[in-house]
């Protein structure tokens, strides 16, 4: 009998468990998603690098002619303001990540030492992330105008003639970095300062007791260790700052003369307004290889840090 009980019970169980799916039905359930990233991402990027080796210009012909790869030839040996706006975009992404870097790194030990007020002043440094790049762009436009801009009375009031800061062209590509760093440092300062509440606290104790300093801590274990989570963030910053296009639109329109255009908003004038759909194709890929290459590089230097 007990044996008769358990072959019910085994039958029964058997019975309730739900047949296995063909292995096609999870193909079928993810292929609206698959279809979808293909038609938004992929397409774009075969399409456009179909586009970079014909020489279409709507201004002059309608008609598409292929040219290979002469219009990278082009972008690396006659367009004279090419490889300017691409020297401007690395000035955005080195000079903006590292201000960045250290100014929000410097946030977020204040940050970990803060008690209850932590959470309201992560919420503060929260706003301007928060805030689109154009209405960012906007504010710097009011702030850094030169004749009634509060930035310019303030040095003012101190004895200090500013400048013309987005008319100068010495000047102009400074306030954009500006504009990026107010709005981004406190992005990195709280992705740091959540690495820094995951840091061992046994260790810091231990070195503590051997008498090492609060530098030494800072310079052999703290960096170390938030190494990883510093490259990511350096890495996630720079493909940001290269590509900046809405900030620039805004606040300068790649003026006054060219003293703005970075690679992207060159991108842009070349697709957009001179309606070289073949030559814009052309140079966006030459900055993809460029981002992918350093990406590649930081990813290689994140994984031997680890190891």
């Amino acid at each position: 009998m007990a044996q008769a009980r358990e072959q019910d019970t085994a039958a029964g169980l058997a019975a309730r468990v739900p047949r296995s799916r063909p292995p096609f039905f999870a193909w079928l359930m993810v292929l609206p998603a698959v279809a979808v990233l293909l038609a938004v991402t992929v397409y774009p990027l075969i399409y456009s690098l179909r586009e970079s080796f014909y020489r279409l210009e709507l201004s002059f012909s309608p008609v598409a002619h292929w040219v290979g790869l002469q219009n990278y030839v082009d972008a690396f040996t006659k367009d004279p303001r090419f490889w300017p706006a691409m020297g401007r975009s690395f000035y955005l992404v080195g000079f903006g990540v590292l201000i960045e870097l250290v100014l929000g790194l410097g946030l977020a030990l204040v940050l970990n030492r803060l008690g209850r007020a932590r959470t309201i002043v992560t919420a503060l440094l929260l706003v301007p992330v928060m805030i689109a790049p154009v209405a960012v762009a906007i504010e710097g436009v009011v702030i850094f105008n030169n004749s009634w801009g509060p930035l310019n009375y303030l040095l003012s009031e101190i004895g200090i003639s500013g400048p013309i800061w987005l008319g100068d062209r010495s000047v102009a590509l400074n306030s954009i970095l500006l504009a990026d760093v107010w709005q981004w440092t406190p992005f990195v300062a709280i992705i740091l300062a959540a690495g820094l509440r995951t840091l061992p606290e046994e260790q810091y104790e231990a070195a503590e007791i051997d008498g090492a300093t609060r530098w030494r801590l800072f310079t052999t274990m703290t960096l170390p260790l938030l190494q990883p989570l510093i490259i990511v963030t350096v890495l996630i910053r720079a493909m940001d700052i290269f590509k900046t296009f809405d900030t620039i639109y805004v606040m300068t329109g790649g003026g006054p003369g060219s003293s703005t255009e970075t690679a992207s908003f060159y991108t842009y004038l070349q697709g957009l307004q001179f309606f070289s759909f073949g030559y814009a194709a052309a140079i966006s890929y030459i900055q993809l290889i460029v981002i992918t290459v350093v990406a590649t590089l930081l990813v290689r230097r994140m994984r031997k840090g680890l190891g």
